[in-house]
């Protein structure tokens, strides 16, 4: 199990690769299909213009995910009446969701890790190659057991979004999990799936 601080240089992402056990350590951000729409439409490409705390929540944002680590997590959370928050559970979320966004929000704030379950496409595999970055598979149906990795809220944005889509600051120790995509155009997701299509395409041919 290779232990990884956040944030995470290039020389730690390049020596990482497919198949690795990694346990993380330091802030990461969470950040689904609402978040990287937003992130795309507002900064990136810029096709709307920026309302209300836009403004204020990127430039808090850029320093958090330079280096850093977006989490495709739709957390269940205690206390947001108190906001004394909590992470009940916090399991990874299906990453194919953020294939159109991944790569350009990736370059844009230098993140060098994205956390899901179920791999990326090519386009996020040759993000991964140019930032450089790689994906870590977290363990689906794990929720309770991955929160237990979390020990810290430090904040939340866009709560507007809804709890499962807003930007959650957490402090992580040992998190869990495998590098599925690394920096050197390996995708483990890529070849099961090239497996997968040549059992599929020999069952047809019978």
């Amino acid at each position: 199990m290779r232990e990884i601080t956040i944030p995470i240089g290039d020389d730690v992402i390049r020596s990482l690769k497919v198949g690795d056990p990694v346990a993380l350590s330091g802030v990461m951000v969470t950040g689904r299909d609402t978040v990287h729409k937003w992130l795309i439409e507002t900064f990136i490409k810029q096709t709307r213009p920026a309302q209300g705390d836009d403004l204020q929540v990127y430039e808090a944002l850029k320093p958090l995910l330079k280096g850093g680590v977006i989490y495709h997590c739709g957390p269940v959370v205690s206390g947001l009446d108190t906001k004394q928050y909590k992470f009940v559970a916090a399991g990874p979320t299906t990453s194919i969701r953020e294939e159109p966004y991944q790569s350009d929000v990736m370059k844009h704030f230098d993140i060098k890790g994205v956390i899901g379950k179920g791999g990326m496409g090519a386009k996020t595999l040759k993000g991964c190659q140019e930032v450089p970055g790689v994906y870590f598979h977290a363990i689906g149906g794990a929720a309770t057991f991955i929160a237990q990795s979390v020990t810290k809220v430090l904040g939340v944005y866009k709560l507007d979004f809804g709890v499962p889509e807003s930007l959650w600051v957490i402090e992580v120790k040992d998190f869990p999990a495998v590098v599925t995509m690394d920096a050197h155009g390996q995708s483990l997701h890529e070849v099961v799936e090239e497996q997968s299509g040549k059992v599929l395409a020999e069952l047809l041919a019978k």
